[in-house]
């Protein structure tokens, strides 16, 4: 008969555990970029190695920048289980176990980690920590749906979402039941059954936010318009513009806003900025001459060009 794990056993190994993560050292801004740069490099010698010959020399020149792209991504990633920390703690007494709670915010830190872009410019705890809230409020959403099950169905269906998240992250895809089932040890039919009793319809007003301010509707992608991704890379990218912006006067910001759509993502014509401002149209164009010739530093004109293009 196996032994049960006491609380304070659990309690015990999540200490060791937060004191390990607490020696790691936190990096850079030029350190990310470093580590980043090498994963990208790891991924395109990855793509060659399976055209390589064998054995060749070329091949082990290839195997070398792989085995120093995943020696980067888990840098990266073991500098980053404290903000994972700090995140999950917001989220205490929401039905989850704190241990689950980072459980599921790694899996969000490293979905991060795979979609990084060091060439947007952000820090990447500023990128990653959408990723690891959506993570862990999706689990808290999840949990949300079994607790109307009794105890031992919804300790399983518990088992069955943490292995079906973790399976996704793994192989890039939504696991089928078979595949859950065969981690679990058990049959197809029973994690079918529990899905789909655990798949009950929720309010997208549950809160979820650190003060109850964000909603589970809040981190549920439209799928029609942007990916997730794309969503955190906009929000960013817009907070960075909207920096740029401070250069500006506060008649200057309002064209620009206007024109280009930053507030709501719909640009207006020269024509309808002015009968919204009450200006002429040849007015308009001369503030978002001047407007825009205050923004001709490179980085700032890169920035607004990744916000639109986005």
């Amino acid at each position: 008969m196996d032994r049960k794990v006491t609380i304070f056993e659990i309690d015990d190994a999540l200490t060791r555990y937060l004191q390990e993560i607490s020696q790691t050292p936190l990096l850079t801004a030029e350190q990310e970029v470093e580590l980043a740069k090498a994963m990208v490099t790891g991924r395109r010698a990855r793509a060659r190695l399976h055209r390589a010959q064998a054995n060749s020399t070329e091949r082990k020149r290839l195997a070398a920048i792989v085995r120093e792209a995943e020696e980067a991504q888990h840098k990266l990633i073991a500098a980053n289980f404290r903000l994972v920390i700090s995140i999950a703690k917001k989220y205490r007494n929401r039905g989850l176990p704190f241990s689950d709670l980072i459980q599921e915010g790694n899996l969000g830190l490293m979905r991060a980690v795979e979609k990084f872009d060091y060439k947007l410019g952000f820090r990447f705890s500023t990128y990653a920590t959408w990723w690891i809230r959506q993570s862990v409020t999706r689990a808290i959403a999840d949990q949300g749906r079994m607790i109307r099950l009794p105890v031992h169905a919804s300790d399983k269906a518990n088992k069955i979402a943490i292995v079906s998240r973790r399976l996704e992250q793994e192989l890039g895809r939504s696991p089928t039941a078979n595949e859950i089932a065969s981690e679990l040890g058990t049959t197809t039919h029973k994690v079918e059954t529990l899905i789909k009793k655990s798949q009950q319809p929720l309010s997208l007003e549950m809160p979820l936010g650190e003060e109850g301010d964000l909603t589970l509707g809040d981190f549920i992608p439209d799928e029609a318009t942007r990916s997730p991704n794309e969503t955190v890379t906009r929000h960013l990218l817009g907070e960075q513009v909207r920096d740029a912006l401070s250069v500006l006067t506060p008649r200057e910001k309002q064209v620009l806003s206007l024109r280009f759509g930053l507030d709501d993502g719909q640009g207006r014509t020269l024509d309808e900025i002015g009968d919204e401002l009450g200006y002429t149209r040849e007015r308009i164009r001369q503030i978002e001459k001047k407007a825009l010739q205050k923004l001709r530093h490179p980085q700032l004109t890169e920035k607004m060009h990744g916000y639109l293009e986005s």
